[in-house]
């Protein structure tokens, strides 16, 4: 054990040393325990930040990752309307937009001839969406880009997917991986608490579902990430049986890759906007952001070895910060981001691998790109660069946004219902 932390846990708090202690032995933290380092101040507070490190360092070494990724969400058109979500617009909104094939396709050519190993593919929920068309995007894909990963569709959209197309969860994910999809993200989450989801997003996927969804994936040999949104109006204790429930499924399944925190942007947001719950908050504080990553780190410790953090959510100089408080991975370079940004973000819609370079070795780290499943395809742990296409590019507005995005009248969304006799 580090000199410096074993003799400050002396000097703490005897019940957190004893969870600490616990947790630098390898050793299972409960939810209650992890709980109890949600309240901690002082030296205690600052010794939860030591001990993540710690075993972010025993798990992850010095290496910080990234991956380089584009963003496709190729519509707004949502058939549900969550409380968080500023994103989405149903079928009657002029600002409804719906990319035809043919342009994602183009994006992910562009993605993969600037560097791109990953296209990430989420969107809305469009009404009377033909079964077909999450299959069919990825086949056009793949027949251009045939070593592209695809990381593509949310539980909640593997089950609307399966839904429009009749069949059976785990059916339309074996069609979903013959037609190339090859990792889920595991968003959707939010807070795996059914009365709390009832009130921020009713009509969402339900927690049986989502764990169902997710279960089955890994069990059909798909990975998944693994996120939980925090700072609207869950408790502490709402996080860390998240967490726990997380840590459950992967003791059965193994096939999380990654953990990532999510907080919740504020401005946008039309539960906060209208304020539809008097508890309501502004997102996380800053001692909110760093312990519900530390505390992860802790509670998923001997589990799930990467701990994501959002530069796209907390900026660069937090997600330094982060990278010192359990996490270990820096996430993606995103190109288009659009979910975060229509919500308030103003942490911009791309960063250069050149810039999350520069971050992690002003903090003494050393940055590593990464497939999606977490192989390393190269470290820079010296003074050699990359000769990245992407960070020849001085003009990203090229990629455009997703205020122009709505805008675009070539992309605006037909109600497939309007063509009916």
């Amino acid at each position: 054990m580090n000199a410096n932390i074993d003799s400050l846990l002396k000097k703490s708090d005897s019940s957190i040393s004893e969870i600490l202690n616990k947790a630098l032995s390898d050793k299972e933290v409960s939810a209650e325990e992890g709980l109890r380092l949600y309240n901690t101040s002082g030296i205690d507070f600052h010794l939860v930040g030591l001990v993540a490190d710690e075993i972010r360092s025993r798990r992850a070494g010095d290496t910080v990752t990234y991956v380089v990724n584009r963003n496709i969400n190729f519509t707004n058109v949502c058939i549900k309307q969550c409380g968080f979500c500023a994103f989405s617009r149903d079928f009657r909104e002029e600002e409804g937009y719906f990319l035809p094939t043919e342009e994602i396709v183009r994006r992910a050519k562009e993605a993969h001839q600037l560097g791109a190993t990953e296209v990430c593919i989420q969107a809305g929920l469009p009404p009377d969406m033909e079964g077909e068309l999450y299959e069919n995007i990825c086949k056009e894909i793949k027949k251009e880009i045939p070593d592209i990963h695809i990381h593509g569709f949310s539980p909640e959209e593997v089950l609307y997917g399966a839904s429009r197309s009749k069949t059976t969860i785990r059916e339309y994910l074996k069609r979903l991986k013959e037609a190339g999809v090859n990792t889920l993200p595991g968003t959707a989450a939010e807070i795996l608490d059914q009365k709390l989801r009832d009130k921020i997003s009713p009509g969402r996927i339900s927690v049986k579902d989502w764990i169902d969804v997710i279960k089955t994936a890994h069990n059909l040999g798909i990975n998944t990430t693994s996120t939980m949104m925090f700072g609207h109006i869950e408790t502490p204790e709402d996080r860390v049986n998240h967490i726990v429930k997380i840590r459950e499924i992967q003791k059965e399944t193994k096939g999380f890759t990654e953990f990532v925190p999510l907080n919740f942007i504020h401005s946008e947001a039309p539960m906060y906007k209208h304020q539809l719950h008097e508890e309501i908050r502004e997102g996380g504080s800053g001692k909110d952001v760093l312990l519900t990553h530390a505390i992860a780190r802790i509670l998923l410790n001997n589990q799930i070895d990467n701990i994501q953090m959002s530069w796209v959510k907390e900026g660069q100089k937090m997600s330094q910060l982060l990278l010192m408080w359990g996490a270990n991975d820096f996430g993606g370079t995103l190109i288009n981001e659009s979910i975060s940004t229509s919500a308030g973000s103003n942490h911009g819609q791309l960063i250069k691998p050149k810039e999350i370079r520069r971050l992690v070795k002003e903090i003494g780290r050393v940055p590593a790109e990464r497939s999606t499943n977490y192989k390393i395809l190269k470290r820079f742990d010296g003074n050699d660069e990359s000769d990245d296409e992407l960070d020849k590019i001085s003009d990203s507005t090229k990629f455009g946004s997703y205020a122009e995005l709505i805008k675009i009248n070539k992309f605006r969304y037909k109600n497939p219902r309007s063509n009916k006799p």
